[in-house]
């Protein structure tokens, strides 16, 4: 299978449905910037996943010097990367 053919499929146990999302926070250590990635889901499910995201996120412990924002919406693009992908 190539990798234009994979299918990125809700994350939500019992979903079936294909991901239409990433919800994520932007995480940096002052050096390095990243998004953490929570979940990865279809419409359906986005509400419940990005209050499980809050939860997760309220809970993170940080080393001295790292940031987390609040996790937030991005839309999910094939090939694309973390930094071209669209937040809503």
């Amino acid at each position: 299978m190539s990798f234009h053919d994979y299918v990125i499929w809700c994350d939500r146990p019992g979903c079936s449905q294909r991901a239409v999302f990433k919800i994520a926070s932007r995480w940096s250590d002052g050096l390095v910037d990243e998004l953490k990635t929570y979940s990865l889901c279809c419409a359906d499910c986005l509400d419940d996943r990005l209050l499980l995201a809050r939860s997760k996120q309220a809970q993170a412990r940080l080393a001295a010097g790292e940031t987390l924002d609040p996790p937030a919406v991005y839309r999910l693009k094939r090939g694309a990367r973390d930094r071209e992908l669209e937040r809503l």
